[in-house]
């Protein structure tokens, strides 16, 4: 066990960051908004494209490929127009990109990427990765991503995302020889970390519950909507159904034909503007979807703490342990069950000579382990700090952005609704005309 100045230590990563702190680090982080790449460079995927080719086994496959067009904003304000630059992307080299990210920058919640097979579709809708609507769907979130990734303070900074952005050839080779690969922690350790922990920070396992509810919630949301979408879909189709029997109706009666066949085309109207509607549903859903997959990058930065501080409170443990074997060695006595003990009661004690060099060996340990704890608490303090600035940052955002999307889509509902009063107003008045 720790004695109690290295349990003090073990836990100073964990002391809150007073209201002048946040306030002071928002503050910087909202300066430093103001050189984010974003309002330097306009950035659009512009296009999907499949095309066929020869994959690492020598095998066809398909694949689809994302056009990147970005343009300079201030040759843009002053009317020049130039021709944006541009390359192509697949998927896979998105997902390279944000792991890079994720690595680089474990204290940010790093924007996920879109889903890259649909979830939660209703039964008309194809799930099927090659789908034109899908890859559509998908080309808007990775423009999204993109965006969001040159937005923010600082990753909008990183050179490899510039190089994403700009180089064509050699963009991988300068991502490999970062050695990011080398510093991810293995879900193993990241894991073990988990369970260990002897003091986790109370802010951080609130994140995590926060980040379990946020995608609890949304993904509920998610499969009620795609739930509505199958029987709205019904609904719409049966005034398919109304407007085919008003037209065969229409032709069998002289006097009220014409009241029928308009009432009938009004129907028909009615039940193919269903796809329209849908369709526009399904963006608010991609926007739904984006806050679902940023509850995982919460908690990769919740994780990383974890293992942050299981490795504080190890080093401290350690420094504990040596410090006891000190005392151990100079006063002679023996405070716990060890084999040590055992082997000095059966062989007797060390020489004075023997125990100066263990006194020796130790001391250096011992201040080897305390600028190691002293180095970790530093590093969890950093982190907490850079991490908690950040997460202010997203909780803000998500407010913002799912506030909007849930007031645009009751909007759309209302505007529905209104166009299904017109229809059947528009049917009365023909009925009441024969």
């Amino acid at each position: 066990m720790a004695d109690c100045d290295s349990e003090e230590i073990a836990v100073i990563g964990n002391t809150d960051l007073t209201a002048a702190e946040l306030e002071n680090n928002k503050n910087n982080t909202m300066a430093e908004a103001g050189t984010t790449l974003l309002r330097r460079m306009e950035i659009s995927v512009a296009e999907a494209e499949k095309r066929t080719g020869k994959n690492a086994v020598n095998m066809q496959e398909t694949y689809t490929v994302y056009l990147i067009e970005t343009r300079p904003i201030d040759a843009a304000a002053e009317s020049q127009n130039p021709t944006p630059d541009s390359l192509w992307r697949r998927y896979s080299e998105f997902e390279l990109l944000r792991n890079y990210l994720l690595v680089t920058y474990p204290f940010i919640v790093v924007p996920p990427l879109p889903e890259k097979r649909a979830e939660f579709v209703w039964h008309k809708l194809s799930a099927d990765n090659m789908d034109p609507d899908f890859v559509e769907r998908r080309r808007a979130g990775l423009e999204n991503f993109l965006l969001r990734v040159a937005s923010h303070p600082i990753l909008s900074n990183d050179k490899i995302f510039h190089h994403f952005l700009a180089e064509e050839q050699g963009w991988k080779e300068a991502v490999f020889e970062t050695g990011f690969q080398a510093k991810a922690d293995s879900r193993l350790k990241a894991l073990n970390a988990t369970f260990r922990v002897k003091n986790p920070d109370k802010r951080f396992t609130e994140l995590k519950h926060y980040s379990d509810e946020l995608q609890s919630v949304t993904s509920q949301l998610l499969r009620v909507r795609a739930r509505v979408a199958d029987r709205l879909y019904g609904v719409y189709k049966v005034h398919g159904n109304y407007g085919r029997v008003f037209s065969e109706w229409s032709a069998i009666e002289k006097e009220m034909g014409d009241g029928l066949q308009s009432a009938g085309h009004h129907m028909d109207a009615y039940a193919t503007s269903v796809d329209d509607i849908l369709e526009e549903e399904e963006h608010y859903a991609d926007q739904l979807k984006e806050y679902l997959f940023y509850a995982e990058a919460l908690r990769a930065v919740c994780r990383k703490h974890e293992l942050m501080q299981y490795e504080l409170e190890t080093a401290a443990q350690d420094l504990a342990s040596k410090k006891q074997q000190r005392e151990e060695l100079a006063t002679g006595t023996i405070r716990t069950f060890s084999l040590k003990g055992m082997t000095s009661k059966l062989f007797g004690q060390e020489t004075p000579e023997q125990r100066e060099a263990k006194l020796s060996v130790l001391e250096e340990q011992i201040a080897e382990g305390e600028e190691l704890v002293k180095e970790k608490n530093a590093e969890c303090e950093e982190y907490v700090k850079n991490a908690w600035v950040d997460i202010e940052r997203f909780k803000e955002q998500k407010d913002r952005d799912l506030k909007e999307a849930l007031i645009s889509y009751a909007i759309m509902q209302i505007s529905v609704c209104k166009k299904g009063i017109q229809v059947w107003t528009n049917a009365k008045e023909c009925f009441s005309k024969m």
